[in-house]
Formats: C-alpha cells, sequence, structure tokens
C-alpha cells in the first residue's frame, strides 16, 4: 500500500485565530509595534491564590495519574458550580473533566455522533465546531444568524434545518465571536423545538461568567427535566479564571454519555493534568473578587470599543453584551479602494492592516461570516486605543 495520508486530516483547516496570533507575534519578534485584536485568552495572570495550590499540589507530590475524567474533588467542585451559579444539578458521576474546553466538545461529537449524523450550527460560529463535528464523522449544517436578531438564531429557523438525520444543534452563549447572548425566552423557545424533535443540545457556555451590564447568564438544560436530559453543558476555567494555559474544561451530562466520555478519554489522552485539576478546585472554590475585577475592566474596555468603532467610517458593529470579542461589519470598507485597487475581502483588509498599519485583525470568513472581522479586547487599554486609532486612519484613507 502507498504511503498515503487520512484524507480526514487533511481536509482540516488551520486555525486562522492561532495563525494570526502567531504572525502578530513574529512581527513583535524583529521590533515592529503591532497591536494584536485576535487574542482568544485574558491578558490577566492567573489569578495567585490558584497558582499557590498548584506549587503546594508539586511539592506534595501530587504529579500522578488521576482517575480519566478527572478527580472526584474537582468533580464535587464543579457540580456546586453548576448548582449554584447555573441553576443546574449534575452529579459527580456526569461530570468529565477534560484537557480544555476544546477537549470537552471533542469527546462530546464523538460520544454522540455517527457517520453521516447532522449538527446544526448557528452562524457566526467558533471556527472549531465545523471541523470536530467532521473529525467525528459528522455533518455540519449552518443556519445564518441575521444582523437585525443581533446575529442569533431563532426557534423557527433550527426548526427548519432539523431532518432525520439531525443529531444535535450547538448554542454558544455568550457567543463567539458575536460577543451577543441568548435570553431566557429565546432559550425556551429553542428547548421546545429541542424537545419536540428529540436532538442533543451542546451548549458551549465559555465565556459563562463575562457577562455586562444588566444581562444575566442562562444554562438552556434549566428549564425542565426534558431539555436537561437532551443537553450536555460544556465550559472551562480558561476564559473566566485566566487559566488557557493550564488547560481544563469540562461537561455536565447524562451518566451514559458521561461514562462514554470517559472511556474515550482514557484511551486518548489518559486524565486531565494532575496539578491543573487541584488548581483548578482553588479557582471555583475560593475566593472570587479577581474575577470581578478581570470583568469590570473588559467591561470598561467593551464599551470603549464599541464606541470608537462606532464612530469610524465604512464599518459597524453592535454592542456586545458578553465574552471579550466585538464583531465588526466591513461590508462597505471592502467595496472600497486601497492604493487604487479594491479591497474585496476581509483576508485582504486583514493583510492591510497587519502589513501597512501594523494591527492584527481576525478576518471571519472561518467563522461563517467573511464580510466580518474579529476584535478582542483581551488587551490592554493602551494597546486598544493605539490599534484603534491606527484602523481609523486607515478607514478614513478610503
Amino acid at each position: 500500500m502507498a504511503l498515503t495520508l487520512s484524507k480526514k486530516a487533511q481536509a482540516v483547516k488551520p486555525s486562522s485565530t492561532l495563525a494570526i496570533t502567531a504572525k502578530a507575534k513574529e512581527l513583535r519578534g524583529k521590533g515592529i509595534d503591532v497591536v494584536g485584536f485576535g487574542a482568544g485568552e485574558p491578558d490577566f495572570n492567573t489569578p495567585d491564590n490558584v497558582c499557590d495550590v498548584a506549587i503546594e499540589a508539586i511539592k506534595d507530590g501530587f504529579t500522578k495519574y488521576t482517575p480519566a475524567s478527572g478527580t472526584n474533588e474537582l468533580k464535587e467542585a464543579i457540580c456546586k458550580k453548576f448548582k449554584e451559579f447555573n441553576g443546574l444539578i449534575y452529579k459527580p458521576e456526569q461530570i468529565v473533566i477534560s484537557n480544555g474546553g476544546k477537549h470537552a466538545l471533542s469527546n462530546v461529537f464523538d460520544v454522540i455522533l455517527n457517520p453521516g449524523d447532522e449538527v446544526i450550527i448557528p452562524a457566526p460560529y467558533w471556527l472549531s465546531y465545523p471541523e470536530m463535528v467532521k473529525l467525528s464523522d459528522g455533518v455540519p449544517v449552518f443556519i445564518i444568524g441575521e444582523k437585525e436578531n443581533g446575529y442569533k438564531v431563532t426557534a423557527a429557523q433550527i426548526e427548519s434545518a432539523i431532518t432525520d438525520k439531525t443529531k444535535a444543534l450547538i448554542i454558544n452563549t455568550p457567543s463567539n465571536p458575536t460577543g451577543m447572548i441568548y435570553h431566557e425566552e429565546e432559550l425556551r423557545a429553542i428547548a421546545d423545538v429541542v424537545v419536540k424533535h428529540d436532538i442533543y443540545v451542546v451548549a458551549d457556555e465559555m465565556y459563562e461568567y463575562l457577562i455586562y451590564g444588566d444581562e444575566k447568564h442562562i444554562s438552556i438544560a434549566s428549564f425542565n427535566d426534558e431539555i436537561y436530559k437532551r443537553t450536555i453543558t460544556c465550559s472551562g476555567l480558561s476564559k473566566s479564571y485566566a487559566m488557557t494555559g493550564w488547560r481544563v474544561g469540562y461537561t455536565g451530562s447524562s451518566r451514559e454519555i458521561a461514562k462514554l466520555m470517559g472511556s474515550i478519554q482514557s484511551h486518548a489522552t489518559s486524565n486531565p493534568n494532575s496539578i491543573a485539576q487541584k488548581a483548578a478546585v482553588e479557582a471555583l472554590d475560593g475566593p472570587q473578587e479577581t474575577v470581578d475585577i478581570m470583568r469590570d475592566e473588559f467591561d470598561k474596555r467593551r464599551r470603549y470599543m464599541y464606541e470608537h468603532i462606532s464612530q469610524m467610517p465604512y464599518v459597524s458593529t453592535l454592542e456586545p453584551k458578553g465574552a471579550f470579542y466585538v464583531f465588526v461589519d466591513t461590508k462597505q470598507a471592502l467595496e472600497r479602494e486601497y492604493k487604487g485597487e479594491k479591497i474585496g475581502t476581509t483576508a485582504r483588509l486583514a493583510e492591510i492592516l497587519l502589513e501597512d498599519y501594523s494591527v492584527a485583525v481576525v478576518p471571519c470568513n472561518d467563522f461563517g461570516f467573511p464580510e466580518h472581522i474579529r476584535l478582542s479586547y483581551a488587551i490592554s487599554m493602551e494597546q486598544i486605543e493605539k490599534g484603534l486609532d491606527r484602523m481609523e486612519n486607515f478607514l478614513k484613507t478610503l
């Protein structure tokens, strides 16, 4: 047999967000003052109390294998958090702790999908969803969240997309890349459709603590037993506790699904990092002041970015309600000319901004909205001001 490679692997698109971040770092390494709006991680350090517990875990020799699906201590802490914050009752045997949120989602799709099963993905979407679904032999089915509806999909849209092959729906609130959230009445209508058609909901709630103003986070699984048993609630510590590198994600689901995810994980990765699990217990059970401080700072940046971008020519945006992203409609800018040539695509727009204005943004073709870009405000206010000034100067030349 010829030495061929996996067609499935060859079909996977590399992460454009990571590529943008890497390019910005490369230019900074050459001494160029690049402002990077691509960051998908908080620019805060992990809280000191969390780090201290990790150091103690190392000193105490907590450096061996743990159960494949995570320690009971951390599962108990997650159950407590689910009850108090999400209004969800899970028992430890329903919790699976994984090596980050991406791993948690990959586990979910591996467990619920058979070849040809369809997964409804509202667009704009986090760019990894379609690739994860395809890697688990599923088929992504996209529905469009209109700008007029805050880039959110409706229950009617979801129902119209359901076929006899539909296995699951992904709901991401707060949303990456839009920063929008689904309100209770919207989620209740969606839950009714899910129960009616007996499909799963994969509820990605990674940004659940990062919600601003009078808004609040609602978990779709909290409404009643019927939607609860059809929902796999996914979250992690990366965004809320500035623990991206620690790689701790988790899910709450039925015992059957949790058992299967644990079995797969036992062969794929063994257990999550033992030291990170100890740190995660402290993050969840310890003081929460740092979470509030970080959220308040994000809120200041969010309001500044929204107001500044709203005043720029040829672009528009909606005020984000959660996460740490601003989703910018650049359709008018793409119709303009730069140095005698029509810009045309957000990939070209991002290239111009990086090469000529030292600003890194994320074009959202891979997020299902090719005329938009994503800007992260998980960077300092000083950098935000500098970067937006450069972006505005560029737009004024068109």
